[in-house]
């Protein structure tokens, strides 16, 4: 049994035993982390449910149905059928311009915040002359009276007040709904009566009072869209098929202008049925919390293998190159230690911002195992080593998570060093003349 106590090879296969059983507990608070994460998700989707989801304004476009006939033969009778389809034309108009604010609020659901806001949009703009000629329609075909202006809203329920259309001269009230699934699914119209004769633009302008959750996007459906959205909110997120051309950003708000042209989307500015979709269009803001320590959490845990393999390491040589013995149990007991780290970490940041969860968990589990080695070593100067040693692997961790456009290219090189260390101080070891627990003059540290 004392042969095998000091056989090298024997305490190298007990090490590798440990770090994959070590790969357990490792996983599951991977699986952890997904969890708290999902029951964040499901406490914003239950406010936002309740106050008003994501919103994207779709439009507005004016929809004008027709008829359109189409021949069908009967084998049955040997007689032909005149079949009536009722189909709508979709036109964009040649400008647009909204004007708005948003007044974020944070809402709160146990231990999560939720941002919600309320908004206020202008939107205005002109309609030309309709060239129902280049559709190969005929104008008999067309029911003008019952065309609808028609604007697309995700969640109807964000709507605060009632919504008139100024359309001309003509105060016109909106109704739920569409009656066209083509270009949005859901939104409020309002029924226009067009003159096809009429050659003068359309003018139109309406206020919508919107709630909302976290985004706020658009569609350019303008020929010329021009979009200024201000706001209180310090930490926006511009996102989508299209930045701000001009935006300024301060700890007092911003401020946000796009201007998109037709020739920078994929569809056209009249259309039949559903051909085009506007929608991969959108752009706007993301009201997002400045806080990411699930996703933080996911990117220290993939070094969990990093540290246990180093601190182990560092146990081994110790063994070696101070002729103590250190039993597998008490690697067992350091190896959770360190993967407790990361439920204190996970749990922490839930409360604290994630830079200060993070030096707290990484003191609570130093402390912890400092005075675990210095009980079991007795020994103050291995204890100072491996508390160095982990300080620093800390460190390194914390700092390729703060750099996240270069955590490749930094974790990569320190790897790289951590490497040439444990061959430096391994290069006069004996491997084949080693055993644990036996003094041997080769085995001295330079």
């Amino acid at each position: 049994m004392k042969n095998l106590k000091n056989n090298i090879y024997f305490k190298i296969g007990t090490i590798l035993l440990i770090i994959l059983l070590l790969m357990i507990p490792t996983s599951s608070i991977r699986g952890l982390i997904y969890e708290r994460e999902n029951t964040q998700e499901e406490a914003i989707h239950e406010v936002s449910s309740k106050w008003g989801e994501a919103q994207t304004i779709s439009g507005p476009f004016i929809s004008i149905p027709y008829y359109r006939y189409h021949k069908e033969y009967s084998k049955k009778d040997s007689t032909e059928k005149i079949i009536q389809f009722k189909e709508y034309i979709h036109i964009l108009p040649s400008q647009l311009d909204i004007q708005g604010s948003i007044n974020p609020e944070k809402r709160y659901r146990g231990i999560y915040e939720i941002v919600v806001y309320n908004s206020q949009l202008n939107i205005s703009g002109t309609f030309n002359k309709f060239d129902i000629g280049t559709l190969d329609i005929q104008q008999k075909n067309i029911l003008f009276d019952k065309a609808e202006f028609v604007v697309g809203i995700n969640d109807l329920r964000g709507i605060e007040e009632q919504i008139k259309l100024t359309w001309g001269t003509e105060k016109v009230s909106f109704n739920p709904g569409v009656s066209s699934n083509d270009v949005v699914g859901t939104g409020i119209n309002a029924l226009l009566k067009l003159d096809p004769t009429d050659s003068t633009k359309y003018t139109f302008n309406l206020s919508i009072h919107l709630k909302g959750s976290q985004q706020l996007y658009f569609t350019p459906v303008g020929k010329i869209t021009d979009i200024n959205i201000s706001s209180e909110w310090p930490n926006p997120s511009f996102n989508g098929a299209f930045l701000p051309d001009h935006r300024n950003i301060s700890e007092k708000g911003f401020k946000a202008n796009w201007n998109v042209l037709h020739l920078n989307r994929n569809f056209p500015q009249i259309w039949i049925g559903d051909q085009h979709s506007i929608q991969e269009s959108a752009f706007g803001i993301d009201l997002l919390l400045p806080v990411d320590n699930y996703q933080k959490s996911y990117r220290s845990i993939k070094y969990a293998i990093l540290f246990i393999v180093f601190t182990f390491l560092v146990f081994f040589f110790i063994e070696i190159l101070n002729k103590v013995f250190i039993h597998p149990i008490q690697y067992i007991l350091v190896g959770v230690a360190l993967i407790v780290f990361y439920t204190l970490l996970l749990s922490i940041s839930e409360h604290l911002q994630y830079n200060l969860a993070f030096i707290v968990s990484a003191l609570a589990t130093l402390i912890l195992i400092a005075g675990y080695v210095r009980a079991i070593l007795s020994s103050a100067k291995l204890m100072w080593l491996i508390t160095g040693i982990l300080t620093v692997l800390y460190s390194f961790i914390f700092v390729i998570i703060q750099l996240q456009d270069y955590a490749l290219l930094i974790g990569s090189i320190g790897i790289f060093i951590i490497l040439g260390l444990v061959m430096y101080f391994s290069r006069k070891i004996n491997w084949y003349d080693l055993n644990l627990g036996e003094k041997n003059d080769e085995m001295k540290m330079d």
